[in-house]
């Protein structure tokens, strides 16, 4: 059996967290395959700015992170990232996929930031 102590918490907002993630990832996929013309750069744009943001994310931000930040400095790199992914909806006119994914990130990341500082 599992000690239930030792195991994290994991909540919706934990999980909601969890999408929006891949969700920017994605995002940041789908804009460089389509704002840039292909098969160059859009290949490269298209692989290359989701991995990196993704290799920001593991450095940063994850539970993991390789350095670790305060609340502040963790909050910018979310920002940045998602922030990154709303301007790509936006860059490929979908303003309503902008507004929508922005507002969820926003509550999302003001709810985890309290818990943070907590």
């Amino acid at each position: 059996m599992t000690d239930t102590r030792t195991l994290p918490k994991i909540g919706p907002n934990d999980m909601l967290r969890f999408l929006l993630e891949l969700f920017a990832f994605v995002s940041l996929g789908i804009w460089g395959f389509a704002a840039w013309p292909l098969p160059w750069p859009g290949v490269l744009v298209g692989l290359a700015t989701p991995a990196f943001a993704i290799l920001v994310w593991a450095l940063f931000r994850s539970p993991k992170a390789v350095f670790r930040l305060d609340p502040f400095g963790k909050a910018f790199i979310e920002i940045a990232i998602f922030g990154s992914a709303a301007i790509a909806w936006w860059d490929l006119g979908f303003p309503v996929i902008t507004v929508i994914f922005a507002v969820v990130a926003t509550v999302s990341g003001i709810i985890s930031g309290r818990t943070e500082l907590r």
